[in-house]
This record gives structure tokens, C-alpha cells and sequence, in this order.
């Protein structure tokens, strides 16, 4: 019989799935249930990448591409960053990946020995973790509640460094929480690890969807950061599975050798259609879809809050908010449950982000139009009457 490694023990099942195979069975049976669980746009891609795409698979640019990705994308994203957020980049640093979940992993591959120890924040999105653990690292999570932001400290770094640490994983804007890190905090943790030769890896998957004050990248704080980012959330292409790194420049052939190894190159055709999200009238679209979730986010925090439904820390930043349900229930996974059944509105138990009272949170997504917020939201206030 086949004997599998044993890291695979080490990673949990994804419960989001998990709530949405219940969810997709009640539909199939004729139930109407709100998603309000997985985080992916009701948005998709946008017209002009559509018809980029179309015109790519004509002239049969189907074959395969450098490994860091077509040159014409890597000047486009290092353009973005200067026009958005006003840090310089050269576009050899980029590389061009399959998702963020494929940068994550290949940046993993890159930093991790066995055995090291990678400091995240608890709660965080469980396939950082998993990730980490995948490239035979162990991750650990560091509780951080609602006065840290749900976000990892300098504070955390001095505290839980030890030798066996090699460095942070840390995401601004958060999932679930949809939480920044402060350019001020994040430039203290940064010289905290720096300090100690460790790495850090800055998940900016969400940065362009950020809704208060100014959206800065990272970047600005050095180019020995690890930047991962992708086209999914800001950009509406889920399933194109297209993503990116910006990695230190002296890093980039050893970055380029393992591409080459593991994944030969990322879609050619979703490569050359991205280049057209950059286009001016193309980010004039994400910047009105930008809008249009700030508006569902202003919408449900006061609705929440009527509904004993606490936010302890207002979300500056992605499609999520994560409340604290222990007005109404002791344990989420129950109260996500009758949501579910009762309700058919679809959320996300706490316990799929770590383990800090993890069992008292429940991570709800606008990733929908706004109409369908309003049905959940009424829904959720019979039920809660």
C-alpha cells in the first residue's frame, strides 16, 4: 500500500470548502442561499481581457514563456506600482506565477529549510500556513487579537523569535479579518525581522482593495521584501490562476531556476490578456468595482452591530468581515450551521483561520452584489429575533 508523507497530516482540511459543498446541496435540493462564504468577486474579468485573450488564442500565442513571465506583463505590473502607489520597481525583479497561492509556494520552496519556523499571525488565511508546512517548514501562529488589528507586531517578532525562526509571513489587507498593518507598525516589524536576518513575506493580494486612507505598498520599505500579489481579487480573475512576486534583486536567478523547474511558466494566454488590466480605462472599471465594495462594506457594519453581530476592528481593506458571534451562539461552526440551515445564508466558522478564539468568530464575505447583502441581512434578523 502507498504511504503518504507524513506533512500531509500536518494539513488540516479547508472547512470553506467544506461549508460550501452544504451550501451547493441545498441549492441542488431548491433551497436560495446567500454566499456569503468564499472570498472570490461576483466581478469577473473585465471586457478588454476578455477580448485580449481572444486575440492571443487567435494568433496562437499558446506556447510556452520565460519561466519569470512575458516581459510586456512584468513592465506593465512594475508601471502599476509607480502610477498607484509610487514605488519604483524594475521589472526584472517581477515574477510572473501561477496565483498568489503559486508565488507563496514558490517563495516558500526558495526560503524555507526543513524544520525552520515561519511567524504568522493567528487568525490568518489557512493556506499560508499550509504552504509553509508543504515546503517542510512549520508555521507558527501567534495570537493576535482585536487590539493588534488581528495583525502580527514588532512586538510579536521579539517576543516569539527563537533560533529555529527564519521568518514572517504577514498579508495587508487580511484574510479574514480585512485588517491592514499601519505603514508605521509594518515598517517597525520589518526592521525587527531585518534585524535578525529573517525574511519577510508581505501577502498584498488585497492592496488595491483597500477603502481608507492611503494604499502603500511595502515596497516602499526596502527591496529585501518578498511581495506577493495576483490577479484574482483587485483584478476579477479568479480562475486564470495568474499571480506575481517582486522579489530582491540578487534573489531573482535562484527564484527563475526553481519557475523553471516546477512549473515551466505560467499560462501564456492569461499572461499576454492581463497586460490589458492595466490599461487606464481598465483601471477605471477596478476603481468604480472598488467603490461598489466599500459601499457594501458601509452598508453591513451598521447592520451587523444592530444585529448583535460585534466587528471589533473595522476592515479597511478586501471583502471580508469578521464578527464576533458570542452575542448569540458559544460556538461559530454551530452558528454558521443554523445560519445555513435556517437562514440559508452561507458564512465561514472561525476555526478554518487558526485557533485564538477562532470558535467565537465567523467570517462573512460581500463578495455580492449588494441586493443579495440586504436579503442575507433580513434573513439573518428573523432568524436572530
Amino acid at each position: 500500500m502507498l504511504r503518504l508523507s507524513p506533512r500531509i497530516a500536518r494539513i488540516a482540511p479547508f472547512y470553506a470548502m467544506e461549508v460550501v459543498k452544504q451550501a451547493a446541496a441545498l441549492q441542488a435540493a431548491g433551497r436560495d442561499i446567500v454566499q456569503m462564504s468564499i472570498g472570490e468577486p461576483d466581478f469577473t474579468a473585465i471586457p478588454a481581457v476578455v477580448e485580449a485573450l481572444e486575440r492571443t488564442a487567435r494568433a496562437g500565442q499558446t506556447q510556452y514563456t520565460e519561466a519569470v513571465g512575458i516581459a510586456p506583463l512584468r513592465e506593465a505590473i512594475a508601471g502599476f506600482y509607480q502610477t498607484r502607489f509610487g514605488a519604483r520597481v524594475d521589472p526584472s525583479r517581477i515574477i510572473v506565477t501561477a496565483g498568489a497561492s503559486g508565488a507563496l509556494l514558490l517563495a516558500c520552496t526558495a526560503l524555507i529549510d526543513a524544520g525552520a519556523q515561519v511567524l504568522m499571525p493567528d487568525p490568518t488565511y489557512p493556506a499560508n500556513r499550509h504552504i509553509v508546512t508543504a515546503a517542510g517548514g512549520e508555521p507558527v501562529l501567534i495570537p493576535a487579537g482585536p487590539a493588534d488589528r488581528f495583525q502580527l507586531s514588532a512586538e510579536h517578532v521579539r517576543r516569539h523569535w527563537t533560533p529555529r525562526t527564519a521568518g514572517v509571513v504577514v498579508a495587508s489587507p487580511s484574510n479574514p479579518t480585512g485588517t491592514s498593518i499601519a505603514p508605521d507598525a509594518l515598517a517597525e516589524l520589518v526592521r525587527e525581522v531585518r534585524s535578525r536576518q529573517g525574511f519577510a513575506i508581505v501577502d498584498e493580494i488585497y492592496l488595491g482593495l483597500s477603502y481608507d486612507g492611503d494604499r502603500r505598498s511595502a515596497l516602499a520599505l526596502g527591496d529585501d521584501l518578498i511581495i506577493v500579489n495576483s490577479f484574482s481579487k483587485y483584478f476579477h480573475m479568479t480562475g486564470w490562476r495568474l499571480g506575481w512576486l517582486v522579489v530582491p534583486p540578487q534573489l531573482v536567478s535562484a527564484f527563475e531556476k526553481l519557475a523553471q523547474n516546477l512549473v515551466i511558466c505560467p499560462s501564456a494566454l492569461a499572461q499576454y490578456a492581463a497586460v490589458a488590466c492595466f490599461h487606464p480605462e481598465s483601471l477605471d472599471i477596478f476603481e468604480a468595482r472598488r467603490e461598489a465594495f466599500r459601499q457594501r462594506r458601509d452598508y453591513l457594519l451598521p447592520e451587523f452591530e444592530r444585529l448583535g453581530l460585534r466587528v471589533p476592528v473595522k476592515p479597511d481593506g478586501a471583502f471580508y468581515i469578521y464578527s464576533d458571534v458570542r452575542a448569540h451562539a458559544s460556538d461559530s461552526a454551530s452558528f454558521a450551521n443554523r445560519l445555513l440551515h435556517e437562514a440559508g445564508v452561507c458564512a465561514v466558522p472561525g476555526l478554518d483561520f487558526g485557533a485564538a478564539e477562532t470558535a467565537s468568530y465567523l467570517r462573512f464575505s460581500y463578495a455580492t452584489d449588494l441586493a443579495r447583502l440586504q436579503e442575507a441581512v433580513a434573513r439573518m434578523e428573523r432568524l436572530l429575533q
